[in-house]
């Protein structure tokens, strides 16, 4: 066994940590722990006591199946509270052997150099595109020969208390932080393909409380954002309509929902025992679909409209990508052709090994993603031997490092 990570994935519906080897060909999965996720509301930590006991629920299941004691962790973020900006660097070319690494941290910490409030902090800086003495769209520039390297970077900021809460909660769990990893950029890790990436492709990450954006263009992070709005508000709708509890909504929405009316036999019917009655009552599947459709069409609007103010719809050639729990509801997939105009997948993890059957599933996108993001990074070690404390590589399992590439510059400024 070689170099281990972990993941944990801090969710509105779901917690779930993964312990794994992240090989060159697949991840090889040695443990597993998933529990119901309590305290979190739309990726914002509302009761930090619920929400440590879940955290620890599962890193308790990931411990025991996998047989390491978790020290550290990479940790997804999201939320309303996530926020994005594009910005330019650059920096005189000195020498005569061409651009080198410090040439492009230099333009880097220029393009980083923006006014945030004190409340704000970065989680990730990643380049676009680079320009040398004018030349447009340079994907690599280290080598080539110019006087003025200029950078275009994507920065991308969260509120400086709801990071502090969820660190909190982890670190209460006996936890320690790695790096935290945007949801979106982790789910894009999962499951796109290179293709898709170069030619323009928006994956679309719906989990319980919020519907995570990240675009993809010329291979690198164009735009990201999250929408305060997932399946619990399907879910919600249905809890109205039906006039039942939450989680009876959610078995229903889970076991007849459809997201295409059109689709359901209109003399389809179920049982459901609303509240006040004294025995079941017949609800139709056909009514159902179109109280899910509705809201459905509503969630892939918004998603249209923060597209068309990225102003990056028209390079999307590879069209939508689509993940996480949400997913999975029957017809969503031809709702979102229809709302966003253009071609759409449903996608999970692939080549996964070991204990990897409960994560080839949409839910886990997330999950699978910060294994492989999080160790494109460097990082410190993440586990030891739960038996005796010795590691199984006597390098006690540390990351493997990787100097230079993309995910190197995702660093905020000072965590190198």
């Amino acid at each position: 066994m070689r170099d281990l990570a972990v993941a944990l994935d801090v969710g509105t519906r779901k917690i779930c940590a993964v312990v794994a080897e992240v090989r060159p060909e697949d991840i090889f999965v040695v443990g597993i722990g998933i529990e119901p996720s309590a305290g979190m509301r739309k990726g914002v930590v509302t009761d930090m006591g619920q929400l440590t006991a879940a955290i620890s629920a599962a890193v308790h299941k990931a411990e025991k199946s996998s047989g390491f004691d978790i020290a550290r962790a990479y940790v997804s973020v999201a939320g309303s509270h996530i926020a994005s900006v594009n910005s330019r660097g650059a920096v005189g070319i000195t020498g005569t052997r061409g651009v080198n690494l410090d040439d492009l941290d230099k333009a880097m910490d220029q393009a980083r150099a923006i006014a945030i409030p004190h409340n704000r902090e970065v989680l990730h800086v990643i380049p676009r595109s680079y320009s040398l003495d004018g030349q447009e769209r340079v994907r690599s520039p280290l080598g080539m020969h110019g006087f003025r390297l200029e950078v275009e970077a994507h920065i991308i900021t969260a509120s400086s208390t709801s990071v502090a809460n969820l660190e909190q909660s982890v670190q209460a769990a006996g936890v320690s932080v790695d790096r935290f990893i945007l949801n979106p950029l982790a789910s894009g890790e999962a499951v796109l393909t290179e293709q898709e990436r170069e030619m323009g492709v928006v994956v679309i990450d719906i989990g319980g409380g919020t519907t995570d954006l990240a675009m993809f263009i010329e291979g690198t992070v164009w735009h990201t954002a999250v929408i305060a709005v997932g399946g619990d508000l399907i879910t919600n709708d249905i809890t109205h309509w039906m006039r039942v509890p939450f989680d009876v909504a959610e078995a229903v929405k889970l076991h007849y929902g459809h997201a295409l009316q059109k689709a359901v036999d209109p003399l389809e019917m179920f049982l459901v025992e609303p509240f006040g009655e004294g025995m079941p009552t017949q609800v139709s599947r056909h009514e159902l679909a179109d109280v899910i459709q509705m809201r459905v069409a509503e969630m892939f609007d918004m998603v249209r409209k923060e597209i068309k103010r990225s102003g990056y719809g028209e390079l999307l050639r590879a069209g939508a990508v689509i993940t996480g729990g949400c997913a999975q509801l029957p017809g969503l997939k031809e709702v979102a052709a229809q709302e966003l105009g253009c071609p759409v997948r449903i996608a999970r993890p692939e080549k996964l090994t070991g204990m990897a059957d409960a994560l080839r599933n949409p839910s886990y996108s997330t999950s699978v993603g910060l294994l492989r993001m999080g160790l494109s990074m460097e990082a410190a070690p993440v586990a030891t031997r739960a038996s005796n404390g010795s590691s199984s590589t006597g390098s006690g399992l540390r990351i493997s490092k990787v100097i230079g590439g993309l995910f190197k510059r995702l660093l905020p400024d000072g965590d190198e």
